[in-house]
């Protein structure tokens, strides 16, 4: 199975100058765990996870102030539509996190996300004769 069979084609993209709480309620109005931040003064394209956001809350950092250009992940290991779920899980797994940009002729197409590789494997491993 491919990324693109997996991946969420739902791409929320906010700016550097978004606040912490304004990006979490977008996420949580989309209902996705991750947002790509446009920023072209930082090279371009990053990641604002919710893992992001919640360590800022955790410092006790003020979410209405703080700016998701400060808590952005900019060195995005980015997938493509055509890599198997297992290059991805991969690539997850040797970086530390859980979510992928996927990017189809250098814009983004999707988002993959653990949570989306498990919704895949599971009834295709379920089905195999024990």
């Amino acid at each position: 199975m491919l990324v693109r069979d997996a991946m969420s084609t739902v791409v929320l993209t906010i700016g550097p100058a978004h606040t912490l709480r304004q990006a979490a309620a977008l996420m949580a109005a989309r209902r996705v765990g991750a947002a790509v931040v446009w920023d072209p003064d930082a090279g371009g394209i990053g990641i604002l996870t919710e893992r992001d956001i919640l360590t800022s809350v955790g410092l006790g950092q003020d979410p209405d102030t703080e700016r998701t250009h400060a808590h952005t992940t900019n060195d995005v290991v980015f997938a493509a539509p055509t890599w198997t779920l297992e290059e991805a899980a991969q690539a997850m797994a040797h970086g530390g996190f859980r979510h992928l940009v996927v990017l189809d002729r250098d814009e983004p197409a999707g988002i993959v996300s653990v949570r989306d590789i498990i919704r895949c494997w599971v009834p295709a491993r379920q089905q195999v004769p024990a």
